[in-house]
């Protein structure tokens, strides 16, 4: 405490002096910088004499001693969003580039290749005929936001062409609004789109609302992506004759979501199909929520629907609710590789007598609540049991299929650490966006909790229901989740609070290890000298891994019963050295999921193998010092 009332008068004074002097270049060894605090922190608070490693330090907030003392300054008074772009730039924090807004009009057609940012509004508008094309739009881009409004509205046979849109992006955020809404005839085609992104979000809304006759078609959408979501809302709402194609959405991405509210509501003789959806999804969630509802004549199909997925759950609430004349059929729906779950909820209720709904070769572990008993024509063919379920299940959990959902090498057993041993190196690369912690100075007056969610989102100029939003919210939601049992855990967002946190677990007689670095991923490793950190004896670690957020924020929890190993990891045919990888070994299982990926790749079941993997770039393992 007197330390830190002294170099408060200190500070106080410094700050005093010229500005020229005082925006001079801070460095490491100026004692007013918050990273220079944060070292002074490690030497308090830690007694190991090991040297501080590199990868932490530089993760500590770069801010100079002005900028900091300025923007302490503004979070005490609520308002670090009065200069937000400096604070974010300042302070290496993730905050979307805010996109403008356009009364401009655009009578001609539009090419669009190698772009990003924009906010396209009143493209298309009103026009007749013509094509806009989107090539090669926002591509490998970090963060791109792209914004359309009003596009392609009230217009007469229109096209609107999305070739290699977005894709390899990462936290990418594209937004429809009103787009073809009242449009006549025409066509919106979607072809690669956001393929192999991480994090995307897209938001539809309003999308052919109102449009007569406009066929809209994605295909190759948002394959191979990471997470994320997908929000269809009021897409074609009263549309006469609206045809939208779904197909080869969403294959092989990893917990992505989608939701489909009011979609194609009121419409008459909508004729929408989702073909070869969610296929060979790692745990998709779908939401249809008053699909298709009111309509006429709509006919919806799913075919080949979450097909060969792992788990995964879907809702339809209220689909084809008074609906007239529907014919909806789900083929070969929800044959999981581990089973999922379905909701139907108020299905097809209400509907008259010339509404037909089909399942052919349904999965399993399905619930109808409140569906019309009269009415609809319902008819179940090759609806799955459970013993045939169970059976699946149990080949799958033998571990002699390979499991495409889980990268080689991603977890092992224990024996694999052994000199000598050639094995696979999943991509163990850092795919969160840049960022630095933040001085606890400032952190400290900044709110994080769901509850003050409205007072972040005016803070980081975060839209209602945007990307921004939805990534705070579930980050928050994951830090104050109920800890498991036996777990210890807390979310850190100064290098302060981890090491307040690691100590409180471990003592103060800690060190902190990563990867050295990411080579060899993606390829096969050999196992050069291997050592057991602690001895190779039964320990405890405590394990950060970064969850996204517009500061690096940790989840630091306390994993027991565990051994780590430290070992060179060489080039197979050369034997150089390329690497030196920490490996962490979970010896009780037991309270995992029966669907987790260790599974999945290597057989078994929770509580009956240890478990192993790298630590990631940018993931950290802390123990007792050796």
């Amino acid at each position: 405490m007197n330390e830190q009332l002294t170099l408060l008068c200190l500070f106080i004074l410094f700050s005093s002096l010229s500005v020229t002097f005082a925006g001079a270049a801070d460095g490491d060894k100026n004692p007013f910088t918050p990273k220079a605090y944060a070292i002074r922190y490690w030497d308090k608070e830690i007694r190991s004499t090991l040297p501080k490693p590199p990868f932490i330090l530089s993760k500590a907030s770069p801010l100079s001693a002005v900028e900091s003392a300025a923007f302490v300054k503004l979070a005490a008074q609520n308002a670090l969003d009065q200069r937000l772009p400096e604070f974010c730039a300042a302070a290496k924090l993730l905050c979307f580039p805010e996109v403008g807004s356009s009364l401009e009009k655009h009578d001609k057609d539009a090419n669009f290749a190698v772009y990003r940012d924009k906010n396209f509004t009143n493209y298309g508008t009103g026009r007749p005929g013509g094509v806009d094309s989107f090539k090669n739009y926002s591509e490998g881009e970090n963060i791109p936001v792209n914004d359309f409004r009003r596009y392609s509205r009230d217009s007469a046979g229109h096209k609107d062409s999305f070739l290699s849109y977005s894709t390899e992006g990462n936290v990418v955020q594209q937004s429809f609004h009103t787009y073809a809404a009242g449009a006549t005839g025409g066509t919106g085609d979607f072809k690669r789109y956001s393929d192999e992104t991480n994090v995307p979000n897209l938001d539809f809304t309003s999308y052919s609302d109102d449009a007569n006759g406009r066929t809209q078609s994605f295909n190759s959408y948002s394959e191979n992506g990471n997470a994320g979501e997908q929000s269809f809302s009021s897409y074609g709402k009263n549309g006469n004759g609206p045809t939208n194609t779904f197909n080869s959405y969403g294959t092989g991405s990893n917990v992505v979501g989608s939701g489909f509210n009011n979609y194609a509501e009121n419409a008459n003789a909508p004729n929408d199909t989702f073909k070869g959806y969610g296929v060979d999804m790692n745990n998709p969630t779908n939401t249809f929520s008053n699909y298709a509802a009111g309509g006429n004549g709509a006919v919806e199909k799913f075919s080949n629907y979450r097909d060969r997925a792992n788990v995964g759950a879907d809702s339809f609430s209220s689909y084809a609710k008074s609906a007239n004349a529907a014919d909806i059929g789900f083929s070969t729906y929800g044959k999981s590789f581990n089973e999922g779950t379905d909701a139907f909820i108020s299905y097809a209720k209400s509907s008259n007598g010339g509404t037909k709904v089909g399942f052919t070769s349904y999965g399993v572990n399905n619930t109808f609540k409140e569906y019309s008993k009269e009415g609809p024509t319902f008819s179940f063919s090759k609806y799955t049991n459970v013993s045939t379920t169970l059976s699946v299940s149990a080949t799958a959990a033998s571990g002699k299929m390979v499991n495409k959902w889980v990268e080689p090498g991603k977890f092992f057993r224990e024996k694999m650490m052994k000199e000598g041993t050639v094995m696979p190196m999943p991509d163990i690369r850092d795919k969160m966006p840049e960022r630095s912690f933040l001085p606890r100075s400032i952190l400290s007056k900044l709110p994080f909790s769901v509850s003050k969610m409205d007072e972040l989102k005016r803070v980081f100029r975060a839209s209602d229901n945007g990307s921004m939003e939805r990534m705070m919210r579930e980050s928050l939601e994951e830090c104050e989740r109920a800890p498991s049992r036996g777990e210890t855990k807390r979310c850190v967002g100064s290098l302060e609070d981890m090491i307040d946190f690691a100590t409180s677990v471990l003592g103060r007689n800690v060190a902190v290890r990563s990867t050295e670095n990411v080579k060899g991923s993606k390829k096969s490793v050999m196992v050069g000298p291997v050592t057991g950190i602690n001895g190779g004896k039964v320990t405890q670690s405590v394990s950060c891994h970064q969850s996204l957020f517009p500061y690096l924020l940790y989840y630091c929890h306390a994993v027991p019963k565990v051994r780590l190993y430290q070992a060179d990891l060489l080039d197979p045919k050369t034997k150089t050295k390329i690497n030196h990888g920490i490996a962490i070994c979970h010896l009780d299982t037991s309270d995992w999921s029966p669907t987790h990926g260790a599974f999945l790749s290597l057989g078994s079941a929770p509580g009956r193998i240890e478990v192993c993997h790298w630590i990631f770039q940018n993931d950290m393992a802390w123990t007792i010092a050796d």
